[in-house]
């Protein structure tokens, strides 16, 4: 065998990771919807999470999120890794989500839905929301409770009560969307935000806010946005208001 000589380089594109939960069958797709070819490098890894989402799975999975990142490639210098779950980061905390995944992996910045959420609301000068979710009612709760102590006012939150995570992943879009419309109807609001990775919403946003004439947010648009905000790397245009800057 005859050893070739090569030269080592590094893609010039900004390095994403996600960390995943295990359930999540949406977050992944939308990115790859959300960041055009080649304008960033996105890696991802999965975290255990249970077939269903309670106050219980979320704190097993906060004993495992260190582990989940530190399978992300160990040599790749990250710009910005996203933690994609709103609620479990609501009752864990963002801060101390930061401190678990920067346990296991370097980065630049280190975000999650709630505190994208919480950023692109002041970039909208969003300051009253109504919540889409599917959680229980304990753990909407918490998410609720995230969102006033960030400082943004909550009028009202509407469920599906749905704990099952293969069941979350398969809510039609058209239910998502009339629950939107539901909120903003009667509610004095200036922004919707549809909480939940792995809810199908980027199909629905543009004609939601058409439609609201409010700005529509959701979990997987607002994390994608601010992980492009912290790494450098470009967005694809749109979905929404925040997306078309």
């Amino acid at each position: 065998m005859t050893a070739f000589p090569y030269t080592l380089t590094e893609t010039a594109a900004p390095a994403l990771a996600l960390i995943v939960l295990q359930v999540d069958e949406t977050v992944e797709q939308d990115f790859r919807t959300l960041f055009a070819p080649g304008a960033a490098r996105l890696h991802v890894t999965r975290v255990p999470s249970g077939e269903a989402l309670t106050p219980q799975t979320i704190a097993r999975m906060e004993t495992q999120l260190g582990a989940a990142a530190a399978l992300l490639p160990p040599a790749a210098k990250f710009d910005a890794i996203g933690y994609a779950c709103t609620s479990a980061t609501a009752s864990i905390g963002a801060e101390r989500v930061g401190e678990l995944v920067r346990a296991g992996a370097t980065a630049e910045a280190v975000t999650d839905p709630l505190t994208a959420a919480l950023a692109a609301a002041e970039a909208l000068a969003i300051t009253r929301i109504a919540v889409v979710s599917p959680y229980i009612a304990s753990v909407g709760a918490a998410l609720a409770g995230a969102f006033e102590a960030g400082g943004l006012a909550v009028a009202e939150t509407l469920s599906f009560a749905e704990e099952v995570e293969a069941r979350v992943a398969r809510i039609d879009p058209a239910s998502i969307a009339q629950a939107a419309r539901t909120l903003a109807r009667r509610n004095d609001v200036d922004g919707v935000f549809i909480s939940c990775t792995n809810l199908r919403t980027l199909d629905i946003i543009d004609d939601l806010e058409a439609e609201l004439n409010l700005p529509v947010l959701s979990s997987n648009q607002a994390l994608a946005w601010h992980m492009a905000r912290l790494s450098g790397a470009q967005c694809a245009d749109g979905p929404g208001r925040l997306l078309r800057g």
